[in-house]
């Protein structure tokens, strides 16, 4: 959700089941107050707020405390989301999660657990072998310092990179939790765009198998396929460890929170 998404939340929350992590993002458009009221509504609401701290954004270390402090006023620091953030230029002192993250300032707040961004398809301005060199130093300083891991992934229409990138996580000794990034149900013209924007494979291959055409854009897709198959990979491999899913709701929060109860439903 972002600050904005409050009444959605509200509206959502009937069909999510408590203890849910909602996860609250740290848009350039959005400021301080928004983005803790938006964790302080996920805690009243019996959620577990994960509020986004994006490094790029934060313009001070002042600034990073004055974040932290007022999150810890509502209760909502003991799970953050440390990501590098969109900026192409820091606009403080902070170019990246790991350069947050070694601050020790963390802990300080009552952060328990740390989630950190996976990249099963890579990154389009970032090469492979500086996400996998940032992804080893940020296990080892957040078990450093005594915290957590989880490993929140972009979201992803194949299932063939998502399990090869499971495999190479694991096979560097990384066991901490992943989060596989899905996309909840949305208009399929608008998860084309989000794909293209954070460099997401959607040829005509893949989106068939995932179960939509490029040749009709104006229904909606939803991740049945998608998470069946995701899961039959992964009972194959044990290795694989603890993988569960992560849903971007693209602001859909009562459609995506529909989907998942109706899906576990018809599994059972």
């Amino acid at each position: 959700m972002t600050g904005k998404d409050v009444p959605g939340l509200r509206e959502a929350a009937h069909v999510i089941p408590a203890g849910t992590r909602i996860n609250v993002t740290f848009l350039g458009n959005e400021d301080l107050e928004m983005r803790v009221a938006a964790a302080a509504a996920a805690r009243e609401l019996g959620f577990t707020p994960v509020p986004h701290i994006s490094a790029r954004r934060i313009r001070s270390q002042a600034q990073l405390e004055e974040f932290l402090s007022a999150l810890a006023q509502v209760g909502a620091t003991e799970h953050v989301f440390c990501v590098g953030g969109d900026p192409a230029e820091p606009e403080g002192p902070y170019p990246d999660s790991l350069s947050v993250i070694r601050t020790g300032l963390l802990p300080d707040h009552g952060v328990k657990e740390v989630s950190i961004a996976g990249y099963p398809e890579g990154h389009p301005d970032i090469p492979g072998e500086v996400l996998w060199r940032h992804l080893d130093d940020k296990s080892a300083a957040l078990a450093e310092q005594g915290l957590d891991a989880v490993i929140l992934t972009q979201f992803a229409f194949d299932t063939d990179p998502v399990t090869a990138w499971i495999e190479q996580v694991r096979s560097r000794g990384v066991q901490s939790q992943i989060r596989v990034g899905t996309p909840g149900p949305a208009g399929i013209k608008r998860l084309l765009g989000f794909a293209r924007r954070f460099g997401i494979g959607a040829n005509a291959m893949i989106v068939k198998k995932y179960g939509f055409s490029l040749t009709n854009l104006m229904g909606t897709a939803g991740p049945d396929r998608f998470v069946s198959d995701l899961a039959a990979l992964l009972a194959q491999n044990p290795a694989s460890g603890d993988v569960r899913l992560h849903f971007y709701t693209f602001g859909g929060l009562l459609a995506t929170a529909q989907w998942a109860r109706e899906y576990v439903a018809a599994q059972s």
